[in-house]
Protein backbone atom coordinates (compact mmCIF):
# COMPACT_ATOMS: atom_id res chain seq x y z
CA UNK A 1 0.00 0.00 0.00
CA UNK A 2 1.10 3.78 -0.55
CA UNK A 3 0.82 6.69 1.99
CA UNK A 4 1.76 9.62 0.94
CA UNK A 5 4.49 8.17 -1.75
CA UNK A 6 5.59 6.22 1.24
CA UNK A 7 4.64 2.46 1.26
CA UNK A 8 2.94 1.16 4.61
CA UNK A 9 4.16 -1.31 6.46
CA UNK A 10 3.48 -5.15 5.89
CA UNK A 11 3.09 -5.57 9.64
CA UNK A 12 0.83 -3.98 12.52
CA UNK A 13 2.60 -1.68 14.44
CA UNK A 14 -0.10 -0.92 16.99
CA UNK A 15 0.50 -4.89 17.86
CA UNK A 16 4.08 -4.61 17.64
CA UNK A 17 4.57 -1.39 20.40
CA UNK A 18 2.29 -3.19 22.94
CA UNK A 19 4.45 -6.44 22.43
CA UNK A 20 7.04 -4.49 23.07
CA UNK A 21 5.95 -1.93 25.91
CA UNK A 22 4.91 -5.50 27.98
CA UNK A 23 8.35 -7.27 27.19
CA UNK A 24 10.80 -4.40 28.44
CA UNK A 25 9.81 -1.57 30.96
CA UNK A 26 13.23 0.37 29.64
CA UNK A 27 12.16 0.18 26.02
CA UNK A 28 8.45 1.04 27.07
CA UNK A 29 9.87 4.59 28.67
CA UNK A 30 12.18 5.58 25.88
CA UNK A 31 9.09 4.53 23.27
CA UNK A 32 6.64 7.22 25.74
CA UNK A 33 9.72 9.32 25.23
CA UNK A 34 9.89 9.33 21.69
CA UNK A 35 6.16 9.47 20.77
CA UNK A 36 4.59 7.61 17.67
CA UNK A 37 6.37 4.83 15.31
CA UNK A 38 6.46 6.69 11.95
CA UNK A 39 8.40 4.50 10.02
CA UNK A 40 7.83 4.24 6.51
CA UNK A 41 9.03 2.05 3.55
CA UNK A 42 11.22 3.43 0.63
CA UNK A 43 9.84 3.09 -2.68
CA UNK A 44 9.68 -0.01 -4.46
CA UNK A 45 12.33 -1.26 -6.51
CA UNK A 46 13.99 -4.34 -7.53
CA UNK A 47 16.49 -6.05 -5.28
CA UNK A 48 18.99 -5.17 -7.70
CA UNK A 49 18.36 -1.20 -8.01
CA UNK A 50 18.31 -1.01 -4.25
CA UNK A 51 22.09 -2.33 -3.38
CA UNK A 52 22.91 -0.57 -6.63
CA UNK A 53 21.81 2.17 -4.94
CA UNK A 54 22.91 0.93 -1.41
CA UNK A 55 26.51 0.60 -2.96
CA UNK A 56 26.65 4.37 -4.48
CA UNK A 57 25.78 5.28 -1.07
CA UNK A 58 28.60 3.52 0.66
CA UNK A 59 30.94 6.31 2.19
CA UNK A 60 29.45 9.20 1.24
CA UNK A 61 28.05 11.91 2.25
CA UNK A 62 24.02 12.06 1.45
CA UNK A 63 24.65 14.86 -0.95
CA UNK A 64 27.41 13.80 -2.74
CA UNK A 65 26.02 10.31 -3.02
CA UNK A 66 23.03 11.39 -4.44
CA UNK A 67 24.45 13.15 -7.12
CA UNK A 68 26.23 10.39 -8.76
CA UNK A 69 23.41 8.33 -7.89
CA UNK A 70 21.79 10.68 -10.10
CA UNK A 71 24.28 10.99 -12.83
CA UNK A 72 24.15 6.99 -13.09
CA UNK A 73 20.58 7.22 -13.97
CA UNK A 74 21.14 10.24 -16.01
CA UNK A 75 23.26 7.54 -18.38
CA UNK A 76 20.79 4.88 -18.61
CA UNK A 77 17.46 7.76 -19.74
CA UNK A 78 16.77 8.87 -15.92
CA UNK A 79 16.02 5.56 -14.75
CA UNK A 80 17.57 2.58 -12.87
CA UNK A 81 19.78 0.63 -15.59
CA UNK A 82 19.09 -3.33 -16.20
CA UNK A 83 21.80 -5.67 -14.86
CA UNK A 84 22.23 -6.11 -18.38
CA UNK A 85 23.04 -2.66 -19.99
CA UNK A 86 24.55 -1.84 -16.83
CA UNK A 87 27.36 -4.52 -17.99
CA UNK A 88 26.96 -3.00 -21.88
CA UNK A 89 28.24 0.42 -20.55
CA UNK A 90 31.74 1.06 -21.25
CA UNK A 91 33.68 1.61 -17.85
CA UNK A 92 34.64 5.15 -18.82
CA UNK A 93 31.27 6.17 -19.13
CA UNK A 94 30.16 4.77 -15.57
CA UNK A 95 33.64 5.85 -14.26
CA UNK A 96 32.90 9.62 -15.51
CA UNK A 97 29.54 9.48 -13.21
CA UNK A 98 31.67 9.72 -10.20
CA UNK A 99 32.13 5.84 -9.33
CA UNK A 100 35.31 4.45 -8.36
CA UNK A 101 36.92 1.92 -9.01
CA UNK A 102 35.59 -0.11 -5.96
CA UNK A 103 32.06 1.06 -6.88
CA UNK A 104 32.22 -0.17 -10.40
CA UNK A 105 34.08 -3.19 -9.83
CA UNK A 106 30.78 -4.25 -7.04
CA UNK A 107 27.95 -2.87 -9.27
CA UNK A 108 29.21 -5.31 -12.14
CA UNK A 109 29.16 -8.17 -9.59
CA UNK A 110 26.27 -7.03 -8.79
CA UNK A 111 24.32 -7.10 -11.68
CA UNK A 112 26.74 -10.62 -12.80
CA UNK A 113 24.92 -12.66 -9.83
CA UNK A 114 21.94 -10.62 -10.18
CA UNK A 115 21.55 -11.94 -13.94
CA UNK A 116 22.46 -15.53 -12.68
CA UNK A 117 20.62 -15.57 -10.17
CA UNK A 118 22.29 -15.82 -7.08
CA UNK A 119 20.91 -12.23 -6.43
CA UNK A 120 16.96 -13.41 -6.27
CA UNK A 121 13.72 -11.38 -8.35
CA UNK A 122 12.07 -9.52 -6.44
CA UNK A 123 9.04 -11.81 -6.11
CA UNK A 124 11.38 -14.24 -5.19
CA UNK A 125 12.85 -12.30 -2.38
CA UNK A 126 9.79 -11.79 -0.65
CA UNK A 127 8.76 -15.19 -0.03
CA UNK A 128 12.90 -15.76 1.33
CA UNK A 129 13.69 -15.96 4.84
CA UNK A 130 16.00 -12.35 6.36
CA UNK A 131 18.51 -16.05 6.50
CA UNK A 132 18.52 -16.35 2.98
CA UNK A 133 18.29 -12.83 2.31
CA UNK A 134 21.46 -12.30 4.03
CA UNK A 135 23.29 -15.73 2.83
CA UNK A 136 22.65 -14.75 -1.03
CA UNK A 137 23.37 -11.04 -1.28
CA UNK A 138 26.56 -10.45 1.18
CA UNK A 139 28.10 -13.12 -1.80
CA UNK A 140 27.89 -9.74 -3.96
CA UNK A 141 31.00 -7.83 -4.23
CA UNK A 142 30.72 -4.55 -1.61
CA UNK A 143 27.36 -6.19 0.19
CA UNK A 144 27.74 -6.99 3.61
CA UNK A 145 25.07 -7.95 6.89
CA UNK A 146 24.45 -4.03 7.32
CA UNK A 147 23.55 -3.44 3.57
CA UNK A 148 21.49 -6.39 3.75
CA UNK A 149 19.40 -5.37 7.42
CA UNK A 150 19.24 -1.79 5.87
CA UNK A 151 17.04 -3.42 2.76
CA UNK A 152 15.16 -5.64 5.14
CA UNK A 153 14.38 -3.05 6.84
CA UNK A 154 13.54 0.20 4.97
CA UNK A 155 12.89 -1.64 1.39
CA UNK A 156 11.13 -5.40 2.31
CA UNK A 157 9.98 -4.06 6.10
CA UNK A 158 10.73 -7.08 7.75
CA UNK A 159 9.61 -6.84 11.58
CA UNK A 160 12.31 -8.48 12.96
CA UNK A 161 15.83 -6.99 11.91
CA UNK A 162 17.98 -6.22 14.71
CA UNK A 163 21.00 -4.58 13.40
CA UNK A 164 23.68 -5.01 16.10
CA UNK A 165 26.72 -3.72 14.44
CA UNK A 166 25.16 -0.15 13.47
CA UNK A 167 26.37 2.88 15.18
CA UNK A 168 23.55 4.13 16.19
CA UNK A 169 22.02 0.97 17.32
CA UNK A 170 24.50 0.65 19.62
CA UNK A 171 24.88 3.73 21.30
CA UNK A 172 20.97 4.13 21.32
CA UNK A 173 21.14 0.94 23.50
CA UNK A 174 24.02 2.43 25.41
CA UNK A 175 21.99 5.55 26.21
CA UNK A 176 18.49 3.57 27.39
CA UNK A 177 20.21 0.50 29.08
CA UNK A 178 23.15 1.25 30.46
CA UNK A 179 24.20 3.14 33.57
CA UNK A 180 25.57 6.34 32.15
CA UNK A 181 26.78 10.02 33.53
CA UNK A 182 23.81 11.83 31.80
CA UNK A 183 26.69 14.94 31.40
CA UNK A 184 28.95 12.81 29.80
CA UNK A 185 28.38 12.23 26.15
CA UNK A 186 29.02 8.34 24.59
CA UNK A 187 32.02 7.01 23.90
CA UNK A 188 33.22 3.93 21.79
CA UNK A 189 34.31 2.67 25.32
CA UNK A 190 30.54 2.80 26.24
CA UNK A 191 29.50 1.27 23.14
CA UNK A 192 28.30 -2.18 23.95
CA UNK A 193 29.30 -6.07 22.43
CA UNK A 194 26.59 -7.49 20.15
CA UNK A 195 26.26 -10.66 22.50
CA UNK A 196 24.24 -8.15 25.42
CA UNK A 197 22.18 -6.69 22.80
CA UNK A 198 21.07 -9.81 21.50
CA UNK A 199 20.31 -11.46 24.87
CA UNK A 200 18.25 -8.42 25.89
CA UNK A 201 16.52 -8.44 22.41
CA UNK A 202 15.01 -11.97 22.84
CA UNK A 203 12.59 -10.44 24.51
CA UNK A 204 11.63 -8.30 21.78
CA UNK A 205 11.48 -10.86 19.36
CA UNK A 206 9.31 -10.86 16.47
CA UNK A 207 9.35 -6.59 16.76
CA UNK A 208 12.76 -6.01 16.78
CA UNK A 209 12.50 -3.60 13.81
CA UNK A 210 10.35 -1.47 15.88
CA UNK A 211 13.01 -1.59 18.13
CA UNK A 212 15.65 -0.40 16.37
CA UNK A 213 14.14 2.25 15.42
CA UNK A 214 13.65 3.56 18.55
CA UNK A 215 17.21 3.09 19.37
CA UNK A 216 17.68 5.62 16.88
CA UNK A 217 15.36 7.70 18.28
CA UNK A 218 17.30 7.65 21.72
CA UNK A 219 19.72 8.97 20.03
CA UNK A 220 17.89 12.02 18.47
CA UNK A 221 16.60 12.39 22.06
CA UNK A 222 19.96 12.69 23.26
CA UNK A 223 21.44 15.10 20.61
CA UNK A 224 18.28 17.63 21.82
CA UNK A 225 19.25 17.65 24.99
CA UNK A 226 22.61 17.87 25.04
Amino acid sequence: MIHNGRRKLPYDAEAALVHLCNADAKLAALIDRAGPFTLRLGHAGTPFSSLLESIIYQQLHGKAAATIHQRVRALFGDDDPTPELLLATPSDLLRSAGLSANKLAAIRDLAEKTLSGVVPLQRAITRMTNEEILARLTQVRGIGPWTVEMLLLFRLGRPDVFPVTDYGVRKGFALTFQRHPRSRPITAADLPAPDPMLRRARRWSPYRSVATWYLWRACDLAAKTS
